[in-house]
């Protein structure tokens, strides 16, 4: 994940639990295997078990509303 200069999305990862946009599991601390998707200019994250049930939409690149 890059961000630009200047970003003003600087959140410390480790100090927010991460909640799955689609199905509500929350976790503790980053998690590598999540997906982080920005819709709209908002970054959504989503659990191994969403990420792998809807991996060819992510890969078509829809919004997780079409899922």
């Amino acid at each position: 994940m890059t961000s630009l200069p200047g970003d003003s999305d600087n959140r410390d990862l480790e100090a927010e639990p991460l909640v799955c946009a689609r199905c509500g599991t929350r976790t503790e601390g980053p998690r590598p295997t999540w997906t982080c998707s920005v819709e709209n200019g908002v970054r959504q994250y989503f659990c191994d078990t969403c990420s792998r049930e809807n991996l060819r939409a992510i890969e078509g690149r829809l919004d997780s509303a079409w899922w």
